[in-house]
């Protein structure tokens, strides 16, 4: 067992650690918090009998191009097409702690969310609230900087970077960067040789354009908004990572929505499978249905060029990349946002791998840490 398994296998968050990333763990979306259904938009009717007798499944997501598999496959009508009779009923988050609540409140019975509120959720529960059941997406998060007054990435001494929140997914990213290039940063206070800026998505790009910061480090499409703003991209973030790949976006369930109703789950992953077959045979169509949904999700289209950018910056994938989500672990406990997170048993690939066997795909991996 190699060491940092046996560290992955201890214990919780810190008492300290877990209420702050209770509150702050999320990935980054445009739309409102939970907002559900409108009832005036036409949907995809469900035909056909109903997978195990059940009426509706409830599925969560944000309005942000990391979640283009959820938004093109609903758009599409791709996930209703595989669950036949059975509805599906959405509800649109732009905050993992809120989509986390949801899942255990049942409010929703699949999700698409980042990897540092699976992990949160997951260690908060003991184990016993989701399971990481796919993956979705990877990379679409770059560092883009005022190239007037940072010149390379060893001029990033003394400036302000924004991240969109304390202890998420690009924040736990930042400071590890940091860190590793010998810059000490207070990770609750982000004071230090690097001055670390907590802002919600949609300031980020005001901040930026006002002076009020040098960078950020940021998901798409918060990054390409930067970038028409005037912003150079200084980094992007799948440099970093073996093969250019990182998970940015899992979809999650309910263990016993994933007990009880496993052929819906199943529907929901083949439905998963064949969008993201669909996205990249057909990507000026996914950008359009992406930003159909977009509009119908936020009220807001986003413009042709930000849209571009961002969706060239996203690869819409099947394998949860688990050893990275392992490493994004590790991340946070090296920045001291979390403690030694038991993590074994976090993922169920089962049901993908029984979906990609039948399509004649490879199976993926969970790194050791799925269900024994």
């Amino acid at each position: 067992m190699t060491a940092s398994r046996t560290t992955l296998r201890r214990s919780l968050a810190a008492a300290a650690a877990l209420p702050l990333l209770i509150a702050a763990l999320g990935a980054c979306g445009y739309g409102s918090e939970a907002k559900k259904d409108d009832p005036g938009k036409a949907a995809p009717a469900a035909k056909g009998e109903k997978i195990g007798g059940l009426d509706e499944v409830k599925i969560g997501y944000f309005a942000n191009v990391t979640h283009a598999t959820a938004l093109a496959g609903l758009q599409e009508g791709l996930f209703q097409k595989e669950l036949a009779g059975t509805k599906v009923k959405t509800q649109v988050f732009n905050a993992g702690p809120s989509e986390i609540e949801a899942l255990n409140a049942k409010a929703i019975d699949i999700g698409w969310i980042g990897p540092s509120p699976s992990i949160n959720g997951f260690t908060k529960s003991k184990g016993q609230n989701l399971r990481i059941i796919g993956g979705s997406a990877s990379g679409g998060v770059s560092l883009v900087v005022n190239d007037k007054k940072i010149k390379s990435l060893d001029d990033l001494k003394g400036k302000r970077i924004a991240t969109p929140q304390l202890g998420n997914t690009q924040d736990v990213a930042l400071l590890n960067y940091l860190s590793e290039k010998g810059h000490k940063v207070d990770a609750n206070t982000g004071k230090g040789d690097v001055t670390v800026v907590r802002q919600d998505n949609k300031e980020i790009p005001n901040s930026f354009k006002s002076g009020a910061i040098d960078g950020a480090w940021v998901p798409e499409p918060t990054a390409a908004r930067l970038v028409d703003a005037g912003g150079k991209v200084l980094l992007d973030e799948k440099k970093l990572w073996k093969d250019d790949k990182f998970v940015i976006t899992n979809i999650i369930v309910r263990q016993d929505f994933l007990k009880e109703h496993p052929e819906v789950v199943e529907a929901v992953l083949r439905g998963s499978v064949n969008t993201n077959v669909w996205i990249k045979a057909n990507p000026d169509k996914a950008k359009a249905s992406i930003n159909a949904r977009l509009k119908q999700d936020s009220g807001k289209e986003l413009p042709a060029n930000i849209l571009d950018q961002a969706f060239k910056n996203v690869d819409v994938i099947d394998d949860p990349l688990a050893s990275t989500l392992r490493d994004e672990a590790q991340h946070a406990v090296k920045a001291g946002l979390l403690k030694d997170p038991l993590l074994d048993g976090i993922y169920d690939l089962r049901p993908l791998n029984k979906v990609l066997k039948a399509a004649g795909k490879p199976e993926v991996s969970d790194a050791g840490l799925g269900v024994k």
